[in-house]
């Protein structure tokens, strides 16, 4: 099979697998000529994990890039170095500073474009304040000696990805990069982040509340402080009512709406007749109050871990839709099995069965403020219907999502490791590693 020319990889930060579905895709290139897998999950549960799992094939606990630990292993490769290796130029232009040196996710990219260090700001300075104040670490900032003396951070610079859309100068570096590299006669690997969809969603080309009337702006704007930081962990009770919960949830399917065709239109330039292999999707999900959490830190949803996946293959072959549980780390092996590098891991075309959902996630300090109630990491098993977690030693049972309501997680007798259980005895084995393994680096960093 011929490889592919170009390997596109674009994800939309944070986006839920029901705020593309319950809206409608609005993609009719892209759910024409793709491979639609139905049944995917992140491996983690935000930014850092969920990526540097599709960067590696890998659990969070086993590259180590989690919110205790913070940075892949060193010895561990990279999809960006692995695909350098087989003859690609390879390029990251990237709309959340996550993805970038700060957690070692740039490893192997030939160069690292930040979109917020390319565009003008769009916004006012109101809008400016009430993002800054509304995040702890910007909040830290804010006060600090340096931003008095204007020395502005790169964290504040790219709170400019948060008040403005930009995936219109993403794509545009991307065409940019593409072009450099085919009149060199390179072939192209580019990863894109794309933040419309990430806090605090957006609705409008700069930031705009979606409530009418003072009163209920103010009280979206108080929910949208409590959501991003996640004032449940330190109260102990959720601060934000259910109304207001929906309407940040309509505030993440607007921007989808919004995003779609862009999407869409981006997509079919760069596969419609080329040989181009182009994959859309998202890395982790987000929680509007499912099972009591907020935001997408230290959780495991199916809100927040099931994620669309849209593969559109250089070969142009038939479009289907797969409906296989399958873990979206995996695509570290599938893409590089279509660009000729032999790996070990399933192929999500064409073994999708072999590739096991497995979500873990890794408890939030909040600057040493989290109530100890909440202080457990979470390991998350999908098998045979139904989603397995284990929780500060404690077993629960929940089946797949449904209709777009999160089931309910039910306990299991104390004595009773559902793993054991299992019928397929490979699949036990590599749990029971795994799960030893989570256990013993979970002991390890508490």
């Amino acid at each position: 099979m011929p490889k592919p020319e170009n390997i596109i990889l674009l994800i939309a930060d944070s986006l839920r697998f029901d705020s593309v579905y319950q809206t409608g895709v609005g993609m009719p290139y892209v759910q024409d000529n793709a491979i639609e897998f139905l049944e995917a999950r992140s491996a983690g549960c935000w930014t850092l994990p969920a990526t540097a799992s599709i960067f590696t094939g890998l659990l969070p606990h086993q590259h180590g890039a989690t919110s205790q630990t913070r940075s892949i292993h060193p010895h561990v490769p990279t999809l960006a170095e692995q695909l350098k290796e087989a003859g690609y130029a390879t390029c990251q232009v990237t709309a959340n500073i996550a993805t970038t040196d700060i957690f070692g996710l740039h490893r192997g990219f030939d160069e690292v474009r930040r979109i917020w260090k390319m565009v003008p700001p769009k916004f006012n300075r109101l809008q400016q304040m009430l993002a800054l104040v509304g995040k702890p670490r910007l909040r830290k900032k804010l006060l600090s000696k340096d931003l008095i003396q204007q020395k502005l951070s790169e964290d504040l610079d790219m709170a400019k990805t948060w008040l403005q859309y930009t995936f219109n100068d993403v794509f545009d570096e991307a065409r940019k990069v593409i072009r450099e590299n085919e009149s060199k006669g390179k072939k192209t690997f580019l990863f894109l982040n794309l933040m419309e969809t990430h806090f605090p969603y957006h609705i409008a080309p700069t930031f705009e509340l979606s409530s009418d009337g003072i009163y209920q702006k103010l009280r979206e704007v108080i929910s949208l402080y409590h959501m991003v930081n996640q004032s449940f962990l330190t109260k102990g009770y959720q601060n934000i009512k259910a109304d207001m919960l929906e309407v940040l949830k309509g505030r993440q399917q607007a921007a989808w709406l919004s995003l779609a065709p862009h999407v869409n239109t981006f997509c079919r330039e760069l596969h419609e007749e080329k040989n181009n292999l182009v994959i859309f999707g998202a890395d982790h999900g987000e929680n509007f109050g499912e099972t009591g959490w907020t935001y997408h830190f230290s959780n495991i949803t199916d809100a927040g871990n099931k994620v669309p996946l849209f593969w559109l293959p250089h070969t142009h072959e038939e479009k289907r839709k797969e409906k296989t549980p399958i873990s979206s780390r995996h695509l570290y092996h599938s893409i590089l099995k279509e660009a000729g590098r032999a790996m070990n891991g399933p192929s999500l075309l064409h073994n999708p069965g072999a590739s096991d959902p497995v979500l873990e996630s890794f408890w939030y300090n909040h600057s040493g403020k989290t109530l100890n109630k909440y202080k457990y990491n979470q390991i998350c098993f999908v098998v045979n219907n139904k989603r397995y977690l284990n929780r500060g030693n404690r077993w629960f049972e929940a089946p797949f999502k449904t209709d777009y309501d999160e089931p309910d997680f039910n306990i299991l007798n104390k004595n009773i490791n559902p793993l054991l259980e299992l019928n397929q005895d490979l699949y036990k084995n590599e749990y029971l590693k795994w799960l030893s393994e989570f256990e013993a680096l979970s002991k390890k960093v508490l």
